[in-house]
Formats: C-alpha cells, structure tokens, sequence
C-alpha cells in the first residue's frame, strides 16, 4: 500500500492544514510596506527635506568680514533665535498678516456660503441641467490661479474691461477697483470664483450619500424643502463643511499668486502685500535667505496651530453633540 502524498502543486507555500508558512506570512505583512516606499521616498525628498532644510536656514545667517561689506569675506554662522526675532518684530511682515486676515474674512464665509447653497439647490429633486450646472460652477477651479488672476486683473481695468466701457455708456461711475478698500474685494472675488466649484463638489458629494430613508421619514413628518435643508442636510454634511473651512484657512494664509499677479496693475500691491509675498522678497529680492526661511517657519506654525485648533474644536463640539 503506497503512502498518501504529503504535498501538492496547490499546497505550494502552505504549512500543513492549508495554512500559509511563516516565510509567506512575513511576505504578506511586508507587502503594503513595499508600495509605500514610493510615496515615502518622494515626501521625505520633495516635503520633509525641504522643511527640515529651511529651518536649519532660520538658525543661520551672513557675517561679514573685512574691508566693507562689498569686498568682505561672507561667513555663514549660527544665529539661534536672532532670525525669529526680527520677523516677529517686522512691521512688515505683521501689517500682511493683517492684510490676509481681512482677506479671509471676506473669501472663507463667502466662499463657503456659496458652495453650500449651490449644493443644495443641485441636490433638489426640481433642478434641471443638473450635470451641466455641476461642471459650470465646478469649471473655474480648474483655471490656473495665475491665469484667473490675469483674467479679472484686465477686467478690472478701465481702459480694457468690456465692464467699464458699458459703464461709459450708461454714464455711470467707475469705480477703481484696484485701489484702496475695493482693492480687497477684487481680490476675494478671484478667490471665490475659483473655489466655490471645489468646495460646492465636496458638499454635494456628502449630500448625495445621505440616505433617501431620512427624507422619506421628514417628509411623512410633514417637513417641507426648506426644513429638510436646514435641520437635516446642513447637520448632515457639518463634517463636510468643517473639512472645506479647513482647506479655506490653508489657502488664505498662503495667498500669494493673486495679489503678485494683480502687482503689475496697479500701485496699491507692494511687493509685501501677503506674509508670503515678503518671504519671497527677502529671499530672492533682498538675498537675505535665513531671514525668509525664519519668516516662512513661523507662517507654517501660525497655519498649523489654527488649522488644528480649529479642527480640535470642531471635533469636541461634534461629540459633545452626539453625546446629548
């Protein structure tokens, strides 16, 4: 009587009782490890590199020796906090904070007060055209922001804007809208034609995945459109609308293509206008890169203290919420 087989072609790699062996076991953990690779290889070259090399930078600065500061010998030497300092103490650099905090408070509430109402007029069951009307409000953030810049940057100019000849012609006023106040509101309003469509796709994506069920239910309770919106969709979709003021504030504090694009145009934008625009001064406009790496930590750590205090805070009202 011939002994029964101990191993097959299908039982290749296998321990027995079907399971896999410990060489297969390891190859199988190490798998997800093996695709990370890539993307963990571009962020440490192109993201963590990057950053740990600017704020090395923030640490350093030029000392001059000799003769005079043309013909000097150019040393660089450890600064510790001299860079931080002087940036903390840059009239500057505070009065572009300033600046972006008037900015974003006119771009966040309309930005984000748009996208959620085209969400919701494009989640009615009586809109039309409804794929169409998706890709209109969604088409402007696909536009370049330098491009979009140079866009409204000759529309609102006198001798160029179709606007202001119809103006002419109607014999009423034009207004400069790239001096002084109005000059915030041309430049929000090329923030907020360019990400309301982006904002408006993350709602109307949370809108959709809501169940038909609840509607069904409100509608039986004898809640008309309006209530369905207001106490069932807006509660619905607050993750998604705390998620869109996140990216707001992001992209707020680090405004920087629109006011530089619109600074051939007009008088009114200094070469300083945004916190970014004078770390880019410094740097390749004055030459001194340790201040403007010192400049740019400190954007970064405002931006990340707000960005994640804010989701803190959203985060602990949401369970507090959920806990009543």
């Amino acid at each position: 009587m011939s002994s029964p087989a101990r191993w097959t072609p299908h039982g290749a790699g296998r321990a027995p009782h079907g399971r896999p062996s410990p060489p297969a076991r390891r190859r199988a953990r190490g798998a997800p490890y093996l695709f990370l690779v890539p993307a963990a290889l571009l962020f440490l070259l192109f993201f963590a590199l990057p950053i740990g090399y600017a704020v090395w930078l923030s640490f350093r600065k030029v000392r001059v020796s000799g003769l005079g500061l043309g013909a000097g010998a150019r040393e660089e030497v450890w600064a510790g906090l001299e860079n931080y300092t002087g940036a903390l103490s840059d009239s500057e650099l505070l009065n572009g904070a300033l600046r972006v905090l008037g900015y974003g408070g006119i771009v966040v509430p309309v930005m984000l007060g748009l996208a959620l109402l085209f969400a919701l007029m494009l989640d009615s069951e009586r809109v039309r055209l409804a794929p169409f009307t998706r890709l209109a409000i969604f088409l402007p953030y696909a536009v370049p922001g330098v491009v979009a810049a140079l866009l409204w940057g000759f529309l609102y100019l006198p001798d160029v804007s179709p606007f202001f000849f119809v103006l002419d012609r109607l014999g009423l006023p034009q207004p400069d809208l790239l001096d002084g106040g109005p000059l915030y509101l041309a430049l929000s309003n090329i923030a907020v034609w360019g990400g309301t469509g982006f904002n408006m796709i993350v709602i109307y994506t949370a809108l959709r995945a809501i169940p038909a069920e609840v509607y069904e239910a409100a509608r039986l309770d004898g809640a008309g459109p309006l209530q369905i919106a207001l106490r069932i969709k807006i509660p619905m979709v607050a993750p998604s609308l705390v998620l869109t003021f996140f990216f707001s504030i992001i992209a707020t504090l680090q405004v920087f293509s629109e006011p530089t694009t619109l600074k051939p145009l007009t008088n009114s934008v200094s070469t300083t206008w945004s916190p970014l625009m004078k770390v880019y001064q410094d740097a390749f406009g004055n030459g001194d890169i340790h201040a403007a790496a010192a400049q740019a930590t400190i954007i970064a750590l405002v931006t990340l203290v707000l960005s994640f205090g804010f989701l803190r805070a959203a985060s602990r009202r949401t369970k507090q919420e959920a806990a009543r």
